[in-house]
């Protein structure tokens, strides 16, 4: 006789990850992180990697960040696919560039591509790997260009 495990509903994963990046990084609202990761999350994003308190203190600090930059963000997941407890979305995230980002505010519009893997363990993300255009970035608010002189 086999036992089967029951998989996660599977847009839940997906349903968590929106949420972050609608009610977190779309709105400043750095208190979605405390809902939606766990208290010992383990990221591996450049720039925010940590885990536990470090980690949760970095998404935050993204999210205040992110919004600072461009407040009137919009964030689309374009294609996504789930596995269990892990959702692999691609998507966008466009704006405008109206606050500070290695520089003065530059007024420009961005439009970046995303890609995300996160996997959720009872509604939370337990582990995450995000990988945006940062380069996309610098190039559209002129930073490069700055950087480069």
């Amino acid at each position: 006789m086999s036992v089967s495990k029951a998989l996660p509903d599977q847009s839940e994963a997906l349903a968590v990850l929106e949420r972050i990046l609608q009610e977190g990084f779309a709105t400043g609202n750095d208190a979605i992180v405390d809902e939606v990761c766990a208290p010992d999350v383990i990221e591996h994003q450049f720039g925010l990697a940590g885990s536990g308190a470090e980690a949760i203190a970095q998404i935050k600090r993204a999210i205040r960040d992110v919004h600072a930059m461009m407040p009137d963000v919009v964030y689309t997941i374009e294609d996504s696919v789930t596995h269990g407890d892990t959702v692999w979305a691609r998507g966008r995230a466009r704006g405008t560039a109206t606050g500070p980002f290695f520089g003065p505010p530059s007024g420009a519009p961005i439009d970046i591509h995303l890609f995300e893997v996160a996997r959720v363990v009872d509604g939370r993300i337990v582990e995450h790997w995000g990988c945006p255009d940062r380069f996309a970035v610098l190039a559209q608010t002129g930073a490069l260009a700055r950087l480069s002189n």
